[in-house]
């Protein structure tokens, strides 16, 4: 029995369908990760020329990060998939609270300025 491991596999389980689909999805992953390098590159330039405005630089970079966030989400954590019902409700759930909670936040730090 132990001789049968260590014979090599002629044939992966895969099919020919399976192997196609994942070729795919290794495609789009390297795409969207140079886009999201593409992105870090343009928010460090951002910072370090004088190409976006200092009073648009900061909104800039959060627009960035929200569509890196994003990518992230879709295509490496894979909540584009069928089978992320309870992880999608959650991260949705959570969206709803963080926002309003970090809008409050930034008003009250704004008030205490005044």
């Amino acid at each position: 029995m132990a001789d049968n491991l260590s014979q090599s596999f002629d044939k992966s389980a895969m099919t020919e369908e399976e192997r196609r689909h994942i070729k795919k999805e290794i495609r789009k992953q390297i795409v969207v990760f140079a886009l999201m390098i593409f992105l870090t590159l343009m928010s460090f330039m951002a910072v370090a020329t004088d190409v976006v405005p200092r009073s648009f630089a900061i909104p800039f970079i959060f627009i960035l990060a929200v569509i890196q966030f994003a990518l992230q989400l879709f295509f490496f954590m894979h909540m584009k998939d069928k089978d992320h019902g309870w992880a999608n409700a959650f991260m949705i759930s959570g969206i709803f609270i963080t926002v309003p909670t970090i809008a409050a936040l930034m008003l009250l730090l704004g008030v205490n300025k005044i």
